[in-house]
């Protein structure tokens, strides 16, 4: 079964040389995946905590603090762009900046990838207690449509893959959607018993732990022009 992994991969290919941005890198683990594979990868996230991550994981690799919204590239500076479980997580009305901006810093017939977890599946319904996603989900949605009915992407390839995810126990399921996030932690901690109850009833057992499953929406786009 393909990963997100494979088809932004398969999007890029061949990707030695590919000079590709991942937008909301967060500690780099997308960054340093494709990097490993030959690309030239640079990220751009919100958080200075993450960076500080991402930068220990891939030293050299051009990470820099930022908005979406406002990239701080010139045009044309990428072969490609990513937004890994990233784009809901723009702000408000910044979604449809962010793609715009996207295809900016690639350029006409260059790829942009957008993977987006659906509001659905054992693991949305399992932490939805924790923070529920589904407004947010949808705008990101509604954004990506609005692009294509401008004009100003594209879409090459729409599939849905799973996300298949194996944590030991709730414990590891809190720590897992929680993340150090405070807001997330504050609520997990108020409804433990609620969000105790939703993993029993949808995690299933497997080899190692309890398998839950995120659908995630795979868009391959390519910039008009």
């Amino acid at each position: 079964m393909s990963t997100a992994l494979d088809l932004i991969a398969e999007a890029f290919a061949p990707l030695p040389g590919r000079r590709l941005l991942d937008i909301g890198c967060g500690a780099g683990a997308l960054v340093r995946a494709l990097t490993a594979r030959g690309a030239r990868v640079a990220g751009l996230d919100p958080s200075q905590a993450a960076l500080v991550r991402a930068r220990a994981s891939v030293p050299g690799a051009d990470l820099r603090l930022g908005a979406a919204e406002t990239l701080p590239w010139p045009d044309g500076a990428f072969d490609g762009a990513v937004f890994l479980n990233s784009l809901h997580h723009v702000p408000g009305t910044g979604m449809a900046a962010a793609l715009r901006e996207a295809a900016r810093v690639t350029g006409p017939g260059r790829g942009v990838v957008v993977v987006e977890p659906l509001a659905e599946g054992s693991f949305f319904l399992a932490m939805r207690r924790v923070e529920d996603e589904t407004a947010i989900r949808a705008e990101a949605a509604a954004a990506l449509a609005a692009c294509v009915a401008e004009g100003v992407v594209a879409i090459e390839r729409d599939t849905v893959i799973d996300r298949v995810e194996t944590v030991a126990d709730l414990d590891a399921f809190l720590a897992r959607v929680t993340a150090g996030d405070p807001d997330r932690e504050a609520a997990a901690r108020a409804h433990r018993d609620a969000v105790a109850a939703d993993f029993r009833a949808q995690a299933e057992r497997g080899e190692g732990g309890f398998v839950l499953r995120q659908p995630l929406r795979v868009v391959i786009l390519r910039v008009a022009g």
